[in-house]
């Protein structure tokens, strides 16, 4: 047997292992949150912690067993060299390790078997002989160095591991927006600094590229790719600056809620203008202290003959004074509790200008002044009479937003997970060109193993959220449902990209914390992955959720 195929045996084996201690951890927590197998609420709430660790171990053991799909798929390419077998063994190496040494959920909670209820014996029959040893062989000292060199000599080609897209297509699409990404990279650090609206010009561009209707089906005027194509997409457009990966977020979730929701006369209507970028839309769902609890939505809308009004607040808008259309969620049943009494219109108004950002009558707004992600600028919206047609309640019927929206989610979080990947890449980019740039020492900071290390599991780690994010594009393309996998790919993907930034900028040291440095702005950017879209604790909680009622 190859030694390939005996570490791909080894891997089998402990992934095997994770999935028995992750069973473990489902029975053990169970009983804390439920009985009879059903989960009490109340009973959730108290043991949050065991219930979210459960999350991120089951996210972690996903993550192996994809890392392994991954690695198997480019063994049949023959794709799979030695930069590829040292990023498997180190992912192994350490994500094994994590699962009974520690999995950190944030910088200052750390998730350990017995935080679980799981016990010492279920520790050690996890601690199988395969197991002790991919712990033993994978992030070494002379794997991480390895590495460090095979990246190095990768670094013009910008090669850090084979993908493992598998689909011709798709690589020459990945190519296409990598070069649309650099060309802009310097600019969008430009647009940071100012704090300037990405120019409509380049909007322009992107919409000759496709991206707006990139998933919409053809026969509405799309090019008709599936998510594993908005995956790429997306993410090479993050890695030159998490804007550009962002502007097509607002028309996915749009085009998403339309293509689901909407009655037929509205898919044509709406499907191919926001296909073309004719319409730019945004998200208007949040409200002033509701967060992520929508079922708490007060904006009214009142219909009024052929238009309903509405009057309320809404907050953390992205995009919108220069959009054409509103998602609007708003509560047109007063009497209807929580989340029962929703309802989502697409709302037209005209498109803001830099001397009158919101000049629809009935409707104001006020800017956000936020760290990072500044691009399309986020703003406060009030309503106070704002009209919207009749005909434009999505599926012509009261009392279905929150489920149209629920429909949604899943694409929407794998998109965000691509933009994580795409910004941890850029960290890791910009952290391997001034180590290898920066001289200290008489020699280039590269040659010093706290540096490569870090740069090297930036490297391994961003793979492994890639390929978690992929799989669950693919589950999408497939029409199978994948709330839980596009959780966790969003889940791991912001963590990875906020550690990958924090890390690059560390090995700036003082010159990442100056703003004339893509650093500090990719920092700030990268922070915002872990609360919108579903924050960190939020996105656990549905995992947890949807994997101890029994969906799997």
């Amino acid at each position: 047997m190859s030694e390939d195929l005996v570490l791909f045996s080894k891997c089998d084996k402990a992934v095997e292992a994770a999935n028995q201690l992750l069973e473990k951890a489902r029975e053990s927590v169970s009983k804390l949150i439920g009985h009879d197998g059903r989960i009490d609420a109340a009973l959730l709430e108290e043991h949050q912690l065991a219930a979210h660790g459960y999350a991120w171990l089951a996210t972690y053991v996903s993550a192996l067993e994809n890392m392994l799909v991954w690695a198997r798929r480019i063994r049949e390419e023959n794709a799979f060299r030695e930069t590829e077998n040292l990023i498997l063994k180190i992912a192994f190496g350490e994500y094994l390790s994590q699962l009974t040494g520690g999995i950190a959920i944030s910088q200052v909670e750390i998730i350990r078997p017995r935080d679980l209820g799981v016990d010492s014996d279920a520790v050690s029959e996890f601690q199988t002989e395969d197991v002790m040893s991919l712990i033993a062989s994978g992030n070494t000292t002379e794997n991480r160095k390895r590495l460090a060199a095979c990246l190095a000599n990768s670094m013009e080609s910008r090669d850090f591991g084979a993908l493992g897209l598998g689909d011709e297509m798709l690589e020459m699409v990945r190519d296409q927006f990598q070069k649309f990404a650099d060309d802009h990279a310097d600019a969008a650090h430009d647009w940071h600094l100012k704090d300037e609206l990405i120019p409509i010009e380049v909007v322009e561009q992107l919409a000759e590229l496709g991206i707006f209707g990139l998933t919409v089906p053809e026969e509405y005027g799309g090019l008709g790719m599936g998510k594993t194509a908005m995956c790429v997409v997306t993410e090479e457009l993050s890695r030159g600056y998490i804007g550009l990966g962002s502007l097509g977020t607002r028309s996915e979730i749009a085009a998403e809620l339309i293509r689901l929701g909407g009655t037929e006369k509205q898919k044509q209507e709406w499907l191919p203008r926001i296909s073309v970028g004719e319409v730019l839309p945004t998200a208007v769902f949040t409200e002033p202290n509701t967060g992520s609890d929508l079922g708490s939505l007060r904006t009214r809308a009142v219909r009024e003959g052929d238009v309903y009004k509405v009057t309320g607040n809404k907050t953390w808008i992205t995009h919108a004074a220069r959009s054409d259309i509103m998602t609007l969620l708003v509560r047109t049943n007063p009497d209807e509790p929580g989340y029962k009494g929703l309802s989502m219109f697409i709302a037209e108004k005209p498109r803001g200008t830099e001397s009158d950002a919101f000049p629809a009558e009935g409707m104001t707004g006020g800017e956000i002044k936020v760290l990072g992600y500044r691009g399309m600028k986020e703003y406060e919206l009030g309503f106070d009479g704002f009209e919207v047609k009749s005909e434009n309640l999505l599926g012509a019927e009261e009392g279905q937003g929150f489920k149209q929206l629920m429909a949604t989610f899943e694409s929407a979080r794998i998109q965000t997970a691509a933009r994580a990947v795409g910004v941890a890449q850029c960290a890791m980019e910009l952290g391997m060109q001034y180590a290898h740039d920066r001289i200290q020492f008489g020699k280039p900071l590269y040659s010093f193993p706290r540096v490569f290390g870090k740069l090297v599991w930036m490297a391994v780690e961003t793979m492994i959220a890639r390929q978690l994010t992929y799989a669950s594009a693919r589950e999408k393309d497939s029409d199978r449902r994948c709330d839980i996998e596009a959780g966790m790919a969003k889940l791991l993907g912001a963590r990875v990209a906020w550690s990958n930034a924090d890390n690059a900028l560390q090995i700036h040291g003082g010159n990442g914390y100056a703003e004339e440095y893509k650093i500090s702005r990719v920092l700030c950017d990268a922070r915002i992955l872990n609360i919108f879209e579903g924050a960190a604790e939020i996105q656990a909680q549905v995992i947890a959720r949807g994997l101890l009622s029994g969906r799997n």
